[in-house]
């Protein structure tokens, strides 16, 4: 019996000795720790795009933006609550609203005028792309200068004046 009380104690301090053998191989770094139970890794930033328009003799910021493959010349309006297209540059990519489309009431520096509300689907400016913009077409007679406004700025990530530069940044 006693030898059996012998045995049983060596196989018993055997076994912790090998559990701590076994968590020492085991042992997990907290990195190792963190990816075991299901934590993503850190993704690295997407690069920050910016364009600078330099102020123009006017003391305006001019640009040209592509709607639909066409370059149509703009004037950063900050004032401005959408994008405003006047009849010409707008029939430039196939917009050309009828005259039931011009519903929407606007106010402008002119005054107070009708317009045709509408959406474009992409905007680009020196490869900074909006996606899914509200404009508005103006008749040409009411807006003699495409105006880049608010409904574009503000999905950016930033726009600001500095310098006697407009930079928008994404």
């Amino acid at each position: 019996m006693r030898a059996i009380m012998l045995f049983a104690a060596i196989l018993i301090g055997l076994g912790t000795v090998m559990a701590q053998m076994a968590d020492k191989m085991t042992a997990t770094t907290p990195a190792m720790a963190s990816a075991s139970i299901g934590l993503a890794p850190e993704v690295a930033p997407a690069p920050i795009r910016s364009v600078s328009i330099p102020r123009d003799s006017r003391g305006h910021f001019q640009t040209d933006a592509r709607i639909d493959g066409q370059r149509i010349g703009f004037m950063v309006d900050t004032g401005a609550s959408v994008i405003a297209l006047n009849e010409t540059s707008a029939a430039r990519f196939g917009l050309r609203p009828v005259p039931a489309d011009y519903k929407v009431t606007v106010s402008t520096a002119n005054g107070t005028i009708k317009a045709a509300r509408t959406r474009l689907a992409m905007v680009e400016i020196g490869g900074l792309i909006v996606r899914d913009v509200d404009a508005m077409v103006l008749p040409d007679a009411a807006l003699s200068e495409n105006l880049l406004g608010l409904s574009f700025l503000s999905k950016l990530k930033r726009f600001e004046y500095s310098n006697g530069t407009m930079v928008l940044e994404q």
